[in-house]
């Protein structure tokens, strides 16, 4: 990665992220340093299955949202992020693609999920470095989803600038929410197979 960047050592910029090579990694940039993403199938399978699920749950709502995820960024007071799913206004979305931009505003995102990697450092990154992240950024719902045991996901809702937890649901159990828009599931469909 040093030779390809010019700075063996950093600090980096958002060009030195986008002059990163397409080797199947992503990368996310904070307070100037590369930070690389967890990737592997069970972890990327639950974040498919959830953008389906909220994908399903706007069609059934007639809600105006688009849902996406990585590699499309999120722009924070640290830097870029990368999150695993995120929902925006289908207008905030149709104006990103006409202007040919893969970068999001904190105003603009209705909910920013992440699947949590356990035991690496990107753990501590999702659950204290992102939370206030988002929070200062203004993002007003944040899910964590834990995928073991068995999948688990805690909502946070932004409550006088910081987050709160809205509600929590494991494996077996159906949440059912009303903001940001209706959304019913049980969090076991994170792990299940089509």
């Amino acid at each position: 990665m040093g030779a390809t960047l010019g700075r063996a050592h950093g600090p980096y910029t958002l060009y030195d992220l986008d002059a990163l090579p397409e080797e199947g990694r992503r990368y996310e940039l904070a307070d100037g340093w590369l930070h690389e993403l967890p990737g592997d199938l069970w972890h990327d399978h639950a974040a498919d299955q959830l953008k389906a699920v909220l994908k399903e749950a706007a069609r059934q709502a007639d809600a105006d949202v688009h849902v996406a995820g990585a590699p499309q960024d999120v722009t924070t007071p640290a830097g870029v992020r990368k999150p695993d799913v995120f929902a925006v206004s289908r207008d905030v979305a149709r104006a990103a693609l006409e202007r040919q931009t893969r970068t999001y505003y904190g105003p603009d995102l209705l909910l920013v999920a992440e699947v949590v990697t356990p035991r690496t450092v990107n753990e501590q990154i999702d659950r204290v470095r992102k939370v206030a992240e988002y929070a200062v950024t203004g993002i007003p719902h944040y899910w964590l989803i834990d995928l073991e045991p068995r999948p688990t996901i805690t909502m946070l809702e932004l409550r006088d600038g910081h987050y709160e937890v809205a509600a929590k649901a494991r494996s077996g159990e159906t949440i059912t929410l009303r903001r940001p828009y209706p959304i019913s599931f049980d969090p076991a469909r994170l792990s299940e197979m089509d």
